[in-house]
């Protein structure tokens, strides 16, 4: 094991993210039906959860089990030719997360999941060969305060004195107290992304590292000190948690304005994302061993990974495109902005195949789009019928 990687190790089997055997054995990962083995960060627990509960009414299940220790982990692995051991999750028919064993002697992981380039985690300089990186749908990053803090917003500006300097040195009011300022480690997604935007090496970040999403909504959330409490999460995740946090309107620095995620502080529209307006988002990116014509070469993470992306037809029993929506991560085909490098130059984005309306009805209950149930029912300027709704093409 590389000592970059070593260095995360206990504080990942702090948080139960084992990277070595435990005491007690769970049931043996190998001997699910159909495993296919993931690593990466937390963020995306919550979708892989939904779609691991429909893995298994499909023809030819698959048994999705993921280990989570920090989103870089879904490319040092490839990088570094260790193998995964310890633990990991999985989830039945019902979405309940269960808990397996890895062998002692190490599993190779299927692919790597993660929500940045591979390439912006420390120490990897390039992508291995052999391994290629496949975009899947999109995430989005938010800053966020307890539901009992007056912030509404925070520039990229802030950010930096805040987080590059930490919040006694930076001195950006109310984010003034160290003890209140809470994040992760360099191998979070959700940090080197906001780094990039705010411009801080994300080896320089500060902030008490809280381990996990779930922790840092517990951290900010449950402040004794609210005003003073700032950390940030995915997007989908602080939607999960609007009970005890709000996201802040984010400023980017050539912004005149902070936008939030969505069109409102209270909508589910994604809106702000999925124009360009808000500028803390990327693709989730799959890497996976691939043949010498880049062909997935295991022929169930081919599957797997070609649901995500479209490269392999959706079977019957797997409604993918809803439980995208319903987790707040964007499909590609709702994006109307795309960009080539994280935190990037943005330029304007044409689906194949748009689904925008369709994500309007089913993410924020409503859409201005003309519903049709054929080609016939739509009109010159949006005259394709999809998803129940006319769009452009």
């Amino acid at each position: 094991m590389s000592l970059r990687l070593a260095l995360y190790v206990p504080l990942a089997a702090a948080l139960g993210l084992t990277l070595a055997p435990r005491g007690v054995l769970a049931a043996p990962c190998a001997d699910l039906p159909n495993p296919v083995i993931g690593i990466g960060g937390s963020a995306s627990k919550p979708l892989l959860a939904k779609v691991a509960a429909a893995l298994h009414a499909i023809d030819a299940p698959i048994d999705l089990v993921y280990q989570s220790p920090g989103a870089c982990f879904g490319i040092t692995y490839f990088v570094d030719g260790t193998k995964i051991t310890g633990t990991a999750n999985y989830w039945d028919a019902e979405g309940t997360e269960q808990t397996c064993d890895l062998p002692l002697t190490g599993a190779d992981p299927d692919f790597g999941m993660l929500g940045v380039k591979g390439t912006l985690c420390e120490g990897v300089d390039a992508i291995p060969d052999g391994i290629a990186e496949f975009p899947g749908p999109i995430t989005s990053w938010s800053l966020i305060a307890s539901n009992d803090s007056s912030q509404t917003n925070i520039s990229a500006a802030a950010v930096y004195f805040v987080y590059g300097f930490g919040a006694a040195l930076g001195q950006v009011a109310p984010w003034t107290v160290d003890a209140e300022l809470y994040s992760r480690n360099a191998t979070s997604a959700a940090l080197i992304a906001i780094a990039l935007g705010a411009g801080i090496p994300p080896t320089k970040f500060k902030g008490i590292d809280v381990g996990t999403n779930q922790a840092m909504i517990s951290s900010v959330g449950q402040s004794l000190n609210p005003e003073n409490a700032l950390g940030f999460v995915s997007t989908e995740v602080a939607d999960l948690n609007r009970d005890t946090v709000h996201t802040l309107a984010y400023q980017a620095y050539d912004q005149s304005c902070a936008y939030w995620p969505d069109s409102t502080a209270t909508a589910f529209d994604k809106r702000n994302v999925r124009d360009g307006h808000y500028d803390l988002w990327s693709p989730y990116n799959f890497y996976v061993p691939v043949d010498g014509d880049g062909e997935i070469i295991d022929p169930e993470t081919r599957r797997l990974v070609g649901f995500f992306t479209g490269a392999e037809p959706l079977p019957d029993g797997l409604p993918l495109l809803d439980i995208i929506i319903d987790n707040g991560t964007i499909p590609q085909c709702a994006m109307q902005v795309w960009r080539d490098e994280e935190i990037g130059p943005l330029y304007s984005f044409q689906p194949d195949a748009p689904c925008g309306c369709y994500f309007e009805a089913r993410a924020a209950g409503g859409t201005d789009c003309q519903a049709c149930a054929g080609d016939g029912d739509c009109g010159a300027d949006a005259p394709v019928c999809r998803h129940g709704y006319c769009e452009v093409i």
